[in-house]
């Protein structure tokens, strides 16, 4: 069996809880910050559901430029269901990648770019392991977001205090 950047039963369970908390973001308090320097609720929700298709771009490309800022352009304020279709087709892509790029494959250079400026320069399995950490650390964001908002917060790793063992 080829070596993988990470393993599907490992991604899977991420993927599959952060849509659970997707889910339950409201579009209403889309503007919502907790503090003036903090990201708007909204633009946090659509980061959250754009980074699995990071995955999918760096396993499929050999860099990635994020001049002009997110997947379109820059952040906007999007309706809960589209960004929960965006996050499951990012999931399904990314998926995908997880499964065909494997191997020798992995040890591929990855650069990360700001239009001319190189940020970073790794291997391809280095840079999706990030991702996901980076993805982890933003989804624990929207989870406090969701508390300080009332949102029930769903189990990720074990029980919430809105939702117990079950």
């Amino acid at each position: 069996m080829a070596e993988v950047a990470i393993p599907l039963s490992e991604f899977d369970p991420e993927m599959a809880s952060t849509r659970r908390l997707l889910e339950r973001i409201p579009f209403e308090k889309a503007q919502w910050k907790p503090h003036e320097k903090s990201f708007a609720l909204g633009h946090l929700t659509q980061l959250v559901a754009w980074m699995p298709g990071w995955i999918a771009e760096t396993l499929n490309k050999p860099e990635m430029d994020i001049a002009g800022g997110g997947e379109s352009g820059g952040y906007s304020f999007e309706e809960t269901e589209k960004l929960v279709s965006l996050f499951d087709e990012n999931v399904r892509r990314a998926r995908e990648a997880l499964q065909n790029v494997t191997g020798a494959r992995l040890d591929e250079t990855w650069t990360l770019k700001i239009g001319s400026q190189t940020i970073m320069s790794l291997p391809k399995r280095a840079a999706v392991r990030q991702h996901l950490n980076h993805f982890c650390h933003h989804r624990g964001q929207l989870t406090v977001y969701a508390r300080l908002i009332d949102v029930p917060v769903p189990q990720i790793y074990g029980p919430t205090a809105d939702e117990k063992w079950g």
